[in-house]
């Protein structure tokens, strides 16, 4: 975390007239606690305020919550202005906007805006001032008591379950709808550019896996529910991304989660960042797998299929989240977890949540203009007479993909009169548990590939297969490399090489050399060895032969394998 911020002159500080440029007519003062919180106040203001220099905005950072850490980092790398929260009683804002209902605002006058950082009001969370647990979003009874505060909500029933809890809340509500929803509605006719740029390419699926924070969170309850899924899920055919509240990362740190979660990762877990990447991750999903957090009600309410791993006590009942709680299929985290998956997918209809999506947000698409008209009435100033801004839902601001560099292979070779193919199914080795018996039957065997580059030499020693994925510039320098990997790895059965105009050169250990050549869009060197592989164990003949490679539910090509002589260079 980054020092404190220094007491500010301008724009609003003692004196600020003497200092800053724009005139500044109206002062407002967001509320920066959690990165949730702030997260949502940095999505949502600039919107509301687009181009009206008659505001100037400053954020004030209490460091208070036990989620704060990551605050100011967030917020100096947007570039704001900061205050620290002991200068709020000398400044005088004329509204104060918070996504933290959890903020001590010092005594006045202007009214508080208090914005959702999730879905409604469904979920008890601990009490920081007691050791009592309280509904998440309500504000102190001070500011009801004051008339200051007035509560956004996105669908009237919360103004409802409000009052019935709260009494005060009655009359300090205002219906606006949900900016972050839709954004990410607006975001689905790109989901094929998110998809692209996290590598979801090839007919692949992408499952999404939501944990929000706490012990009954889907982390808190299966933490190794990420390692399993990468064990289990096809490489060719899946991807698996995870979601993860910004308060795990403010409790734990990145450095851990990523420690706790490092088979996962190097078996390709896209951690998504929670600021900004997770939403097109969402609109990309083909598969939600959650808990009772707003991302998972997210999906559902953007139509995807839902699997809950995990769902707390904690959801608040007869809300919008608790109502998908009883609707949704649930996940045995310890049984077949690629069965069940493609089962939701299979059975899924677009609408099946749309009742529970209605329960949550009252007319969709409505919700910035509603928000700037509430905010400008809060300043006591005129509206901008044009229309605000509706900003599309943009692809991850940095891919999130991690190389794969080793593999358990499972081929399957049949022999139909002379007609050869080979099915592929690759697992990352990263996430398959130590000492996972090789499967070999009639047609079907097993072994570990490994990039020459992998990282833990215990894997690339004990491999039948090493790829150096990267291409090499000429045949001649490939069959180099693989003679020289092979004396290296004594082990290796097989070592395959990347030609730069496509396909792979495989030299074996009896010193045949192999040519394969996919006869459709290159499929890079590891299904290339598979083949290869799967053919010298099968005792297929390795020259002129085109052998029907099936990797996934929809790769499927012809690869054309040709021996060269022993010796020959080309």
């Amino acid at each position: 975390m980054r020092g404190s911020p220094p007491l500010l002159r301008t724009p609003l500080g003692p004196d600020a007239r003497r200092w800053r440029t724009f005139p500044g007519q109206k002062a407002v003062v967001a509320a920066a606690r959690t990165v949730t919180s702030t997260v949502r106040v940095l999505e949502t203001l600039p919107d509301l305020l687009r181009g009206d220099s008659r505001v100037a905005v400053v954020f004030a950072y209490d460091p208070t919550s036990a989620f704060s850490d990551g605050v100011l980092d967030l917020l100096h790398d947007a570039g704001c202005r900061v205050m620290p929260w002991s200068q709020l009683a000398d400044v005088e804002p004329d509204l104060i906007v918070s996504a933290s209902e959890n903020v001590d605002v010092p005594a006045g006058d202007c009214p508080v805006l208090v914005l959702p950082h999730g879905v409604g009001f469904q979920k008890l969370v601990p009490d920081s001032r007691s050791s009592r647990s309280r509904l998440s979003g309500l504000v102190p009874d001070a500011l009801l008591e004051a008339g200051r505060a007035w509560l956004a909500v996105s669908h009237p029933d919360q103004a409802d379950q409000l009052a019935a809890a709260h009494p005060k809340t009655a009359g300090r509500t205002l219906l606006v709808g949900d900016p972050c929803f839709d954004q990410l509605r607006r975001g689905l006719p790109r989901r094929e550019e998110h998809r692209r740029a996290l590598g979801v390419t090839g007919g692949r699926r992408l499952a999404v896996l939501s944990s929000t924070w706490g012990p009954t969170s889907l982390l808190g309850r299966e933490p190794d529910l990420p390692r399993r899924l990468l064990a289990e899920l096809p490489y060719d055919e899946y991807r698996v991304a995870a979601v993860i509240h910004p308060n795990v990362r403010s409790a734990h740190g990145d450095w851990d989660i990523r420690r706790a979660l490092a088979p996962a990762v190097d078996a390709g877990l896209l951690l998504m960042s929670p600021v900004h990447d997770w939403r097109p991750a969402l609109t990309a999903a083909d598969v939600v797998i959650g808990d009772h957090g707003s991302v998972t009600l997210y999906g559902a309410a953007l139509g995807k299929p839902v699997l809950l791993a995990a769902f707390g006590h904690d959801a608040v009942p007869r809300t919008a989240a608790a109502a998908l709680g009883g609707a949704a299929p649930r996940l045995d985290p310890h049984g077949d977890l690629l069965g069940q998956i493609e089962e939701a997918v299979r059975t899924h209809v677009p609408d099946r949540y749309a009742d529970i999506a209605r329960r949550a947000f009252a007319e969709p698409g409505q919700s910035v203009a509603r928000l700037r008209t509430a905010v400008y009435e809060l300043l006591n100033l005129p509206e901008p007479r044009s229309a605000p801004p509706l900003p599309a839902l943009p692809a991850p601001s940095s891919s999130p993909v991690v190389g794969v560099t080793s593999w358990r292979v499972v081929t399957t070779a049949h022999d139909d009169a002379g007609q050869w193919s080979v099915t592929v199914r690759r697992h990352p080795s990263a996430a398959v548990e130590d000492g996972a018996a090789d499967e070999e039957r009639a047609g079907v065997c097993s072994h570990l590939a490994c990039d020459v580059e992998e990282p833990d030499q215990r894997l690339a020693e004990s491999a039948s297969v090493l790829v150096e994925r990267s291409p090499v510039r000429s045949a001649v320098a490939a069959l180099r490399w693989a003679d020289a990997t092979l004396a290296r790895f004594t082990g290796c059965l097989l070592a395959v090489a990347a030609l730069d105009g496509g396909g792979a050169l495989a030299r074996l250990r009896d010193g045949r050399t192999v040519e394969a050549t996919p006869t459709g869009p290159d499929t890079g060197p590891g299904l290339c060895a598979a083949v290869v592989y799967a053919c010298l164990r099968a005792g297929a003949p390795l020259d002129g032969t085109i052998v029907a490679l099936r990797a996934g539910a929809s790769h499927e090509e012809d690869v054309a394998l040709r021996l060269r002589p022993t010796g020959q260079l080309p």
